[in-house]
């Protein structure tokens, strides 16, 4: 029997499902693997990501990243007491991209009780890195009646 990070029993359907009327379904992002430490997710680049040079935008990429963290974290703690927010994002980007798909993955470098740091790599279609990022996550309390509850 494998180890796993995540608190909970999570499966792509359910995760998927969290994305629906967000920017995450505006831009196309899909969650597409679990892990038992790891998430990864898929973004097109079309007109929806790229800037006004056909490329695909930082912002898009950072997106996909943060998108992919957050849900991560998410999935860390007890999501009837604890949610997970973005911090502060850093990235590199290293390559350019003008069509296909990028396909981004969300490891942890530390997941403590009050703040949580992962490293998100986005990849080409050959598996070149674009963007390197990292995310610091903040853990905040639960109160009752916000949106999305994942529980």
């Amino acid at each position: 029997m494998s180890t796993t990070i995540w608190r909970t029993k999570w499966d792509l359907d359910r995760v998927n499902e969290l994305a629906g009327g967000t920017m995450i379904e505006h831009l196309g992002i899909e969650y597409v693997e679990l892990g038992s430490d790891f998430i990864r997710g898929t973004m097109p680049v079309d007109e929806r990501t790229i800037q006004p040079y056909g490329l695909l935008h930082g912002g898009a990429s950072v997106t996909l990243a943060e998108t992919l963290g957050s849900m991560a974290a998410n999935m860390c703690v007890d999501p009837a007491s604890k949610m997970c927010v973005g911090l502060e994002i850093s990235a590199n980007h290293v390559r350019q991209v003008r069509a296909g798909v990028v396909t981004g993955t969300a490891r942890p470098l530390h997941i403590g009780a009050r703040t949580h740091v992962w490293e998100i790599r986005v990849e080409d279609e050959s598996e070149r890195l674009v963007s390197i990022c990292r995310l610091t996550i903040l853990v905040l309390e639960r109160e009752s009646g916000t949106r999305r509850e994942t529980t």
